[in-house]
């Protein structure tokens, strides 16, 4: 088993074998190119993702600059939208659902290392897929850690650090990140706290 196939399949690798190391690169190209256009340039930069990703729809917009590992692990849906640097581990799968809204400075680390030190030392790694649904909402300076799954129509506060699973329908905050609330029809009438749409 290669140490790609090792990492893909969430077994024990080691990240600096050529293989690997040229994948990381051709992002890192790519991404240069992308983080270093003039603002206009909109549909160069989507071009640019589009190559780089495993699966893009048409409706996304990513501020850069942006940063990621290998780019085809990662999936976006419909209506994608990434504020300023957000950084994306992709050792394993992310998966991101239609209408997902990132603020800025969000991370997804599918990436992590052991424990103990010698083990680290080896330069083993692991990695373990992140899953987003539908009309999330991630708010600035959010960490997502390795093996998360986050449900439909969630709101992740903003410093949130999030360690487990976050069920749909509820406002998650906190370090570690913990569910506070349901979200119901009576969150409808309200843009922000207690003030009410018009």
């Amino acid at each position: 088993m290669t140490e790609k196939e090792k990492m893909l399949s969430g077994k024990p690798y080691k990240s600096f074998g050529k293989e690997l190391f040229d994948e990381r690169q051709y992002a890192k190209e790519l991404l240069f190119e992308y983080n270093n256009l003039h603002p206009s340039k909109i549909d160069k930069r989507n071009e640019i993702i589009k190559r780089l990703f495993g699966k893009a729809d048409d409706n996304f917009f990513i501020e850069p600059p942006f940063r990621c590992d290998y780019g085809y692990n990662i999936s976006i849906g419909k209506n994608f939208y990434s504020n300023y640097n957000c950084t994306i581990l992709d050792c394993a799968k992310v998966t991101i659902g239609d209408n997902v809204m990132f603020a800025p400075n969000v991370s997804l680390f599918t990436a992590g290392h052991p424990v103990h030190f010698e083990l680290r030392n080896e330069g083993i790694e692991y990695a373990f897929p992140i899953t987003i649904g539908d009309n999330v909402w991630i708010g600035g300076g959010v960490i997502i850690n390795p093996g998360i799954t986050i449900g439909d129509n969630v709101v992740i506060g903003s410093g949130s650090v999030v360690t487990k699973d976050i069920p749909s329908n509820s406002i998650a905050v906190g370090n570690p990140c913990r569910v506070i609330r349901e979200i119901t029809d009576m969150d409808k009438q309200y843009y922000f706290k207690n003030l009410k749409i018009e």
